[in-house]
C-alpha cells in the first residue's frame, strides 16, 4: 500500500512539474551573423520562420558571444561562464568533468526534465567525450560533424529522407516533440546546426532560392574600410580570407551559398514549430534561437570570425515565450546581453536556481520589461589563434557596454606596437572610426580603460589553473611593459 501511495505521489508531482514548467527548445546555428536574417534588416534574404519567431517573440539587437569561436562559445553556452573559467577551447584543452557537472543539460535532468541533443556538440569533456549518457535522446556528433546525414552515426536513420544534415535536425526535433508531447515530464531539446559553417556545402534542394541573386554589400565592406584597424588583427587568417574565400571578387556567389545554408536552417525551424502546434504544446514551449558566433563576410576586408568586431561577435537572438505579455507586439530589446546568459535563462525557465559560478544572468525579465538592464558591461575574449601553445598576435580582450567597445591589442613584435581601439556603437555601428585616436574622447577612453581593467581583474581572480589560461592575465595587462611579457610567449 505504501508503495502504491508513493507511486501515485510521484506521478502526481511529475504532472505538476509538467504543468508549471515549460518545455524548452534551444536552437543554435554555427557562424551566423545578424544580416543573414530578414528581421535584422536584410531584405535580400529569405528567413520566413525566423522572422515569424521574431514577430511573435522578442528580437535582441545587442546580443554578443563572449568568445567568437565554436568550441569556447559552446562551452560558455552550456555553463554560463566565461572561457577563462570553462578552461575549454581549441589549442587549450577539453572541459573538466567538474565544470560539466554544472552545465544546463545536467542540471535540468537532475531537476526532472528530459533532455535531448542533436548536431554539433563542439567540445569534449575530459575522460567522458561527448557525454551521450547525460541525454535521454541523442543525435549529436564529434568534431565538426558532417553535412551529409549518413556520415553522422547518430543521425543515419534520417539519411534516406533527409540526406543533408541541416533539415535532418529539424526531423530529429520533430520526432522528439512527437514522442514526448504526452509525457508527464517537461523536456529540453537542444539542436546545434552545423550550418552555415565552412566548408560550405548547401542543401541542393534549395539551389533555386538565391540563384543569380545580387546581394547588397554592407557599408563597411572592403579593405578601404579596414585601414584604421589594428595591425595585430591583420596577422591572422581572418585577413587573408577576404581574398582566399572569395569575398573580394566573388561576393554574390559566396553569399548565395552562405544564405542558402541559413535558409535550410529556417526550414528546420519551421518543421519544429509546426510539430509543436500539431502536438498541442506550442503554448507551453519556449523557443530560443541564436548562433555560436557571427561571421565576417567581407566587412573591413576580413573573413571568418574570432575577432571582436561586430560581424563576428554580435549574433542573432530571438526568444519566444508564449506566456509573456509582450508577445506579438514586435518588441526589440536594446539591452546588452551575452552568451553567458543562456544557461541561467534556461535554468530559470525550469525553476532551477543557477549556480553561483555562472557569470551570466537570466534574460526572462526582459521579456516583460525590455528596457530593464541586465549587464553594464561584458567581456569579449580571444585566447586562440596560435599553433599549439603558441600565443598569437590576434589574441585580445575587449570591454563592451551598450554604447562603447574598447579593445586592447597587446602584441608588440615585428614592428607592431600595443594599440587601442574604441568605437561608439550607437553612432558608428559599422565601426568605421577608431575614437581612441580622437582627443575629444579622452574622458570616455579612460572610462573604458577602467572597464577593461575590471574585466582583466576578474580574469586574474577567477581563471582556471590549467589549459594555459593564466598567462593572459599578464599578456592582456595594459600596465605591464612588453619586455616583461616576453617570457610568457612560447
Amino acid at each position: 500500500m505504501k508503495t502504491l501511495f508513493a507511486l501515485a505521489l510521484f506521478f502526481a508531482s511529475s504532472a505538476l512539474f509538467a504543468a508549471d514548467r515549460p518545455n524548452i527548445i534551444f536552437l543554435m546555428s554555427d557562424d551566423q551573423n545578424t544580416y543573414s536574417v530578414g528581421c535584422y534588416g536584410n531584405e535580400d534574404v529569405s528567413t520566413p520562420n525566423m522572422d515569424k519567431l521574431g514577430e511573435e517573440g522578442m528580437i535582441f539587437d545587442k546580443h554578443y558571444v563572449t568568445t567568437a569561436i565554436c568550441m569556447a562559445s559552446r562551452a560558455t553556452v552550456f555553463t554560463g561562464m566565461y572561457e577563462y573559467k570553462t578552461g575549454c577551447n581549441f589549442e587549450h584543452g577539453d572541459m573538466k568533468p567538474e565544470i560539466w557537472e554544472k552545465s544546463y543539460p545536467r542540471l535540468l535532468r537532475e531537476a526532472g526534465y528530459r533532455v535531448a541533443f542533436a548536431g554539433k556538440f563542439g567540445m569534449e569533456v575530459e575522460g567522458r567525450g561527448l557525454c551521450e549518457d547525460d541525454f535521454d535522446r541523442w543525435g549529436g556528433g564529434p568534431g565538426q560533424t558532417n553535412y551529409w546525414t549518413n556520415k553522422n552515426e547518430s543521425m543515419r536513420k534520417y539519411a534516406e529522407e533527409y540526406p543533408h544534415s541541416t533539415v535532418s535536425y529539424g526531423a530529429f526535433g520533430r520526432d522528439v516533440i512527437r514522442d514526448w508531447a504526452d509525457q508527464d515530464q517537461p523536456f529540453c531539446l537542444s539542436v546545434s546546426f552545423k550550418a552555415p559553417h565552412k566548408p560550405a556545402i548547401p542543401d541542393p534542394q534549395f539551389d533555386e532560392v538565391y540563384a543569380g541573386k545580387a546581394f547588397t554589400k554592407p557599408g563597411n565592406y572592403g579593405r578601404e574600410h579596414g585601414e584604421h584597424m589594428s595591425e595585430q588583427s591583420k596577422t591572422g587568417r581572418q585577413y587573408d580570407r577576404f581574398t582566399s574565400w572569395g569575398y573580394s571578387d566573388e561576393y554574390d556567389q559566396v553569399m548565395a551559398i552562405y544564405h542558402q545554408q541559413v535558409h535550410a536552417i529556417d526550414v528546420a525551424v519551421g518543421m519544429i514549430r509546426e510539430e509543436l502546434e500539431e502536438q498541442g504544446i506550442a503554448d507551453n514551449t519556449v523557443i530560443i534561437y541564436t548562433s555560436d558566433n557571427g561571421f565576417i563576410c567581407g566587412s573591413h576586408g576580413y573573413g571568418s570570425k574570432v575577432l571582436p568586431m561586430e560581424e563576428s561577435s554580435r549574433v542573432p537572438l530571438i526568444i519566444y515565450d508564449p506566456r509573456a505579455s509582450t508577445n506579438g507586439q514586435k518588441f526589440r530589446c536594446e539591452q546588452l546581453t551575452a552568451s553567458i546568459d543562456f544557461a541561467p535563462t534556461i535554468l530559470e525557465l525550469a525553476g532551477v536556481e543557477a549556480p553561483s559560478n555562472m557569470d551570466g544572468r537570466s534574460l526572462l525579465g526582459l521579456l516583460e520589461e525590455p528596457h530593464s538592464d541586465v549587464h553594464d558591461q561584458v567581456a569579449l575574449i580571444n585566447a586562440w589563434g596560435g599553433m599549439g601553445k603558441t600565443v598569437s598576435s590576434i589574441t585580445s580582450l575587449s570591454a563592451l557596454t551598450k554604447k562603447y567597445k574598447y579593445t586592447y591589442w597587446w602584441y608588440a613584435s615585428d614592428g607592431m606596437y600595443p594599440v587601442e581601439e574604441l568605437y561608439d556603437l550607437e553612432i558608428d555601428p559599422l565601426e568605421l572610426k577608431n575614437l581612441a585616436l580622437d582627443s575629444n574622447y579622452d574622458v570616455i577612453l579612460e572610462e573604458m580603460r577602467e572597464k577593461y581593467d575590471h574585466e582583466l581583474s576578474l580574469w586574474k581572480q577567477q581563471v582556471v589553473d590549467y589549459n594555459d589560461y593564466e598567462k593572459y592575465g599578464v599578456l592582456f595587462d595594459r600596465g605591464i611593459p612588453w619586455e616583461q611579457k616576453l617570457e610568457y610567449i612560447d
